[in-house]
């Protein structure tokens, strides 16, 4: 495990990266900025990152969860329901490869107007 830092406007959340193949090859690009893109209460971004699902894989994610998107090149945290969720667990688009867990995430709903996001290796 890799301890992280997760930096949107003036909050600041710590996680962690697993032990993995994808989440190696994220946490070789860090520290990482990028504007965010949302969907629902998800944060995504695009990374230089090339990756294919891994044993990881699935659409099953909670609240703090992060994970990796091939289709899209891109990192997203959850911390709360997206588009296709019907009650309050987040639900991808489809599938993506679990690299990390970020406690506390839902505090970024009260983040206005976010813009970047950076993270970094504590």
């Amino acid at each position: 495990m890799v301890p992280i830092r997760v930096i949107v406007g003036e909050l600041s959340l710590e996680g962690e990266l697993d032990d993995t193949p994808t989440a190696e090859a994220f946490r070789k690009i860090l520290p990482f900025s990028a504007e965010i893109n949302t969907w629902g209460d998800e944060f995504y971004f695009g990374t230089p990152v090339r990756m294919e699902l891994d044993e990881t894989a699935t659409c099953d994610v909670d609240i703090g969860t992060i994970g990796y998107w091939p289709p899209g090149r891109a990192v997203a945290i959850f911390f709360g329901p997206t588009p296709l969720s019907s009650g309050p667990k987040p639900v991808p688009a489809s599938e993506v490869s679990i690299i990390g867990r970020l406690p506390g995430a839902e505090r970024f709903r009260g983040v206005r107007a976010p813009r970047k996001i950076r993270i970094e290796i504590l």
